[in-house]
Formats: C-alpha cells, sequence, structure tokens
C-alpha cells in the first residue's frame, strides 16, 4: 500500500476538481479525502495499491477539464496513514 498527501495548486477550485478527484480515487479504487485550502489550492490525501495510486495521481496532474490549470502538484509519502473507508470530499 502506498499513501500520499498532495497540494495541488492553479486554477484548481471552482471548476469541479474535487468533484474529478473524487471520481478519479473510485475508478483506481484509492481512498482517503481532498478539500479546498483558503489559499485557493486543493490539498489531498490518497491510499491504495502503488499502482493505483501512480495512475491516481497522473490524472490528477492532468485535471478535469479545460477549465481547470493545475500548475503545480507537491506530493509527499506518507509513512504511517490513516485507513479510510472511501475516499471524501471534505467542505
Amino acid at each position: 500500500m502506498k499513501a500520499i498527501h498532495v497540494i495541488v495548486t492553479g486554477r484548481v477550485q471552482g471548476v469541479g476538481f474535487r468533484y474529478f478527484t473524487q471520481h478519479t480515487a473510485i475508478e483506481y479504487n484509492v481512498t482517503g479525502w481532498v478539500k479546498n485550502k483558503d489559499d485557493g489550492s486543493v490539498e489531498l490525501v490518497a491510499k491504495g495499491a502503488e499502482s493505483d495510486v501512480t495512475k491516481f495521481l497522473a490524472n490528477i496532474e492532468e485535471g478535469p477539464s479545460l477549465f481547470a490549470k493545475v500548475k503545480d502538484v507537491h506530493i509527499k509519502e506518507l509513512n504511517d496513514p490513516q485507513d479510510f473507508q472511501s475516499f471524501e470530499i471534505i467542505y
């Protein structure tokens, strides 16, 4: 299992990025959460099989649509992540 903490910057709020992230996580059997941050970035934690997390992350780096524009993705591996039952959007 692999777990990561990610901060995504760019035009990632108000463009369906959290919903895209949740849908992509479900597609790749990844659990965790995603939320908007006050500074305009999006924060997420994702956990799953290493190959699934890698595919999930590749999609996140592209973003959901022409309206979103991912500028940078900061990734940090987590050594002792909590267990999640699903992938949630946190408001």
